[in-house]
């Protein structure tokens, strides 16, 4: 399985992140363009509750099983029991797993692979706000765009000011940076210099015209 998490997820959404932009506002400086858009390796990867998790033995069909993570971090093992997942590498419980197997069968290869990643499902979403015809809130998808988001969220509504719109992300300092995105030209013009690849948790905002 492939999967990215990017930079550090903070702050619960939705209304947190708009109050959070909101206070921000006329506070940072907006920028033309975001720095470019690099993955954590997948091996780096902490094991959330809800995950969906696979485990192999190696020429042991019998004791593999895909297992969520509980509540309390752990999952369940054939022969082992339990063992602790959340908040580890999967290198990390495949070892745990391993080290407990040696004691029913010989050299024991455990392999873990994080199917599915439920817990950081909100965290890692691209919310679109303001003037467009269907505000949305997607999940993340590596290559996603602007104009993805944007095409998503049915375009800029009759009252938009397009052009004014912005990008909001939050920095691993813990700050939330904002980026110009002149959506008009880009639609319209087919200018696609602002056309950026989107990170997990971007909010994308498009204003209304002053009338």
């Amino acid at each position: 399985m492939l999967y990215s998490i990017y930079g550090r997820l903070l702050v619960p959404f939705t209304l947190a992140v708009l109050i959070a932009l909101g206070g921000c506002a006329g506070q940072a400086a907006k920028k033309s363009a975001p720095p470019p858009v690099t993955a954590m390796p997948a091996a780096d990867y902490l094991i959330g509750v809800d995950d969906q998790i696979q485990v192999s033995v190696w020429n042991h069909p019998d004791l593999g099983v895909t297992v969520p993570v509980r509540a309390d971090g752990r999952i369940t093992i054939p022969l082992i029991g339990d063992v602790q997942a959340g908040g580890r590498r999967p290198v990390d419980v495949a070892d745990d797993a391993s080290q407990a197997l040696a004691e029913f069968i010989h050299d024991p290869q455990v392999t873990i692979i994080v199917a599915e990643l439920r817990s950081h499902e909100y965290l890692s979403r691209i919310r679109v706000t303001g003037a467009v015809n269907t505000p949305v809130s997607l999940p993340h998808r590596q290559g996603m765009t602007v104009l993805d988001a944007i095409l998503a969220a049915g375009g800029p509504n009759e009252f938009a000011a397009a052009n004014r719109s912005t990008l909001h992300r939050h920095l691993d300092n813990g700050t939330i940076a904002t980026y110009e995105l002149p959506l008009k030209r880009m639609l319209e013009e087919g200018d696609l210099r602002a056309n950026h690849l989107l990170a997990p948790g971007d909010v994308v905002v498009v204003p209304q015209r002053n009338f």
